[in-house]
């Protein structure tokens, strides 16, 4: 028997005026004779999403370990996603601790320490230095094969000059990125930065063909409505299937983002937000984990952070029926009424990651999905906001790691474990290697499967 199959690149892009559309992953880009195995060789991605402040520790941490752990109170948005998920337990951040003759800065310092396992210098000039983090260790390495070697995202406004508490610098506690030991990778807030970086004007440098387009208010697929046209004329159905969804989701999230930027040019005395940015916390932070999803998807890069707030972060929540400041909030004293407010916050939290969690879960990406081929860590660098606690991280990992993670499991690790042990071996497990980073003292045998 003779099979004739036309492989499709990879790096098929759609184009027109100006835009470049990568594609994602469609049947017709695996050679006809590929066996199961070989299509199960999916790219690896990792997410990191951080709360800022820690949570209130009872209600985040199941009282028993192994497969069999209930989950609490804040934890129970991830019940879809159990077998998935993995607790870990007493995991610290010790670099994040006060050294003799340093003022205050327990923020800064968590910030900082949590995914480089460094001590940070106390400065507030330029003389910045900690390490690089896990996420730039990574991108490193799978930047090589992606059009973006990470994405950095946030949901404040990034400020990485002056002093923002006691002799500590601002971009300690601003960003949770670091490419090396004096450069800090700044946070994206603005959604349309975004777009434009993951679909923007690829082919030309000239203005105009953003203002044109913006003045004809057109979306970015129109310009390439034509070459997908060709494109889906040519490949069988279920890719055109595939296709029509991505482009879908593509156009959803444009839409929005232009919707948000018509709202914020309205007068909304009650509310002090970035020109762009959607007037709710929530609708914001889903905006970019769909931009976040959409880059894993069209394969543009493989590393991504998003940073949800700012430790010491004033942001409030509306949405769940009170305004107070976040971080006054968390310095709570034993206050019954704040401390229920926290915890409607770190639930409200563990919410939207379940969000992101579903959008990859339900994204096609070769033999499964992109929840199956990717590791997604969450935590706080913080466990007890009240007390500034750096000790028993909260951290969750979820994900199949491309089948090297097994989930449904509560993890206690022994005491006094750096939390960089375990990105030694998530490292190890993206295909980056790495005998030591920060702290470590070795990786992490529980998280075999």
């Amino acid at each position: 028997m003779t099979i004739f199959r036309k492989k499709l690149p990879r790096r098929t892009f759609l184009r027109g005026l100006g835009a470049t559309i990568a594609l994602p992953l469609l049947d017709g880009m695996v050679p006809a004779f590929a066996s199961a195995l070989d299509q199960s060789k999916q790219a690896s991605r990792l997410a990191i999403m951080t709360v800022p402040n820690g949570v209130i520790v009872d209600k985040w941490r199941p009282k028993t370990e192994g497969p069999g752990f209930e989950l609490t109170p804040t934890l129970e948005p991830l019940a879809p996603f159990r077998d998935q998920l993995l607790v870990l337990s007493g995991l610290n951040s010790n670099e994040a601790r006060q050294l003799p003759g340093e003022i205050a800065g327990d923020h800064p310092r968590a910030c900082s320490a949590l995914l480089t396992g460094v001590h940070p210098k106390m400065t507030s000039g330029a003389d910045l230095h900690v390490g690089p983090s896990v996420d730039q260790i990574a991108a490193r390495e799978l930047g090589k094969y992606t059009q973006l070697a990470s994405l950095e995202l946030g949901i404040e406004a990034p400020s990485i000059v002056g002093s923002c508490e006691s002799a500590y610098s601002c971009a300690y506690y601003n960003t949770i990125s670091w490419r090396s030991d004096t450069t800090p990778m700044p946070m994206e807030n603005q959604p349309r930065a975004v777009f434009e970086r993951l679909f923007g004007d690829s082919d030309s440098t000239d203005p105009k063909v953003r203002l044109t387009r913006i003045r004809e208010n057109r979306s970015l697929l129109d310009f390439v409505s034509e070459d997908a046209a060709r494109l889906r004329s040519k490949l069988p159905p279920s890719d055109r299937l595939k296709v029509n969804q991505y482009l879908d989701a593509v156009r959803d999230v444009e839409r929005r983002i232009q919707m948000a930027e018509e709202q914020s040019s309205r007068e909304l005395p009650t509310l002090e937000r970035p020109v762009g940015v959607p007037a709710m916390f929530s609708e914001h932070v889903k905006l970019m984990m769909d931009l976040e999803v959409i880059a894993f998807q069209s394969d543009l890069t493989r590393v991504a952070t998003l940073m949800t707030g700012h430790e010491m972060s004033n942001l409030s929540f509306p949405e769940l029926g009170f305004g107070d400041p976040y971080h006054p909030l968390t310095h709570h004293q034993g206050d019954p009424l704040k401390i229920s407010r926290v915890i409607q916050v770190n639930r409200f939290h563990t919410g939207l990651f379940a969000y992101f969690l579903d959008k990859l879960r339900s994204t096609p990406d070769g033999n499964g999905s992109l929840l199956d081929h990717s590791t997604v860590l969450y935590g706080s660098p913080l466990s007890d906001g009240n007390l500034h606690m750096f000790k028993d991280l909260p951290i969750l990992l979820v994900g199949g790691a491309s089948g090297q993670l097994q989930g449904g499991r509560h993890i206690r690790f022994p005491k006094d474990t750096p939390i960089t042990n375990l990105y030694l071996t998530l490292l190890d497990k993206l295909g980056v290697s790495v005998e030591n980073m920060g702290d470590s003292t070795g990786k992490l045998e529980l998280l075999a499967v």
